[in-house]
């Protein structure tokens, strides 16, 4: 398959390049400073160089992708809900349909508080929630899009290795899970490539 990652520097999204290489993908990524992939260099792995605000960027990054991932994060501004109409608009450009990004816990269902989100809800424990709603925005534009889109939402995420007996429950954070490995996330999010199991929903991930 030919996947195309948007923020494949980052803690997850690294690790996500290096399973899809493993398994004999081709990756294409964008990134601002290429060097941070260099290691990585090699005939299956195409570098673009540039800004995810850059639709050119953008476009050309997707092109003859078959499957898109999104481990982007928020940066202290807007740059995530920015960006992710500028994916959706080359993806229905290019008739790329799948894709799966990665959000965070608080933008799935509250247990205590129906109707809210748990970003919204006496289960945050943050005092601050821009970040929360950065991701509640990119949930709004996948969800009034046509594409395939998955939004896997892990908890507390420290860095670390597969562990391999997490649990995930679509639209709620499973019970009690308080944290999740960024080399769980990252399997978990690779294995929504292939499965159609939380199509078009948000799905909770933790230990």
């Amino acid at each position: 398959m030919n996947i195309a990652i948007f923020g494949g520097t980052g803690r997850v999204g690294r690790l996500i390049i290096e399973r899809a290489l493993q398994e004999g993908h081709t990756v294409t990524v964008l990134v601002r400073i290429p060097d941070k992939l260099r290691d990585l260099a090699g005939s299956s792995l195409k570098i673009v160089e540039g800004n995810v605000l850059d639709s050119d960027a953008v476009h050309q990054t997707l092109q003859g992708s078959e499957a898109v991932i999104s481990s982007l994060s928020t940066d202290g501004g807007t740059t995530l809900s920015q960006s992710i109409p500028l994916i959706i608009e080359a993806m229905i450009r290019l008739e790329i349909k799948r894709i799966v990004a990665i959000g965070t816990a608080g933008v799935l269902n509250s247990r205590t508080e129906p109707g809210l989100l748990r970003y919204q809800s006496s289960e945050s424990r943050r005092t601050l929630t821009r970040a929360a709603e950065e991701h509640h925005n990119v949930w709004r534009l996948l969800e009034g899009s046509v594409l395939d889109w998955t939004l896997v939402c892990p908890t507390y995420l420290p860095d670390g290795p597969s562990e391999g007996s997490y649990r995930v429950e679509g639209s709620y954070l499973p019970e009690d899970g308080k944290r999740i490995t960024t080399g769980d996330t990252a399997a978990f999010v690779y294995s929504q490539l292939f499965s159609d199991a939380y199509l078009r929903s948000r799905v909770g991930i933790a230990y």
